[in-house]
């Protein structure tokens, strides 16, 4: 059930329209992730032009899906909290 803090927008992902039903709070990060998702669509159409758009989807969310891995063992791993920050300031940089 529908909270009385949700919205409902439309995200265009490799030119397709999904209606999202989200929370109005979460309406930027969800824009910004659709953004990030169509660039690398954009990249992979450029690196593969013989490629169909869904096969560009499928590698740009492969690409996407490596980094959340990548982030979620680095931040597994036991160090020194300054450490810890300093690699999350990078991954974050990287989404920017």
């Amino acid at each position: 059930m529908p909270g009385t803090n949700d919205i409902q927008i439309t995200v265009l992902i490799a030119g397709r329209p999904y209606p999202l039903q989200i929370k109005a709070s979460d309406e930027p990060v969800i824009r910004q992730i659709a953004k990030e998702v169509n660039e690398k669509v954009q990249q992979m159409q450029k690196t593969y032009p013989n490629r169909d758009k869904q096969d560009c989807l499928a590698l740009a969310i492969l690409g996407v899906a490596a980094e959340l891995h990548e982030a979620r063992k680095q931040l597994d791993q036991p160090e020194d909290l300054s450490i810890r920050l300093e690699k999350l300031h990078g991954l974050i940089d990287k989404l920017i």
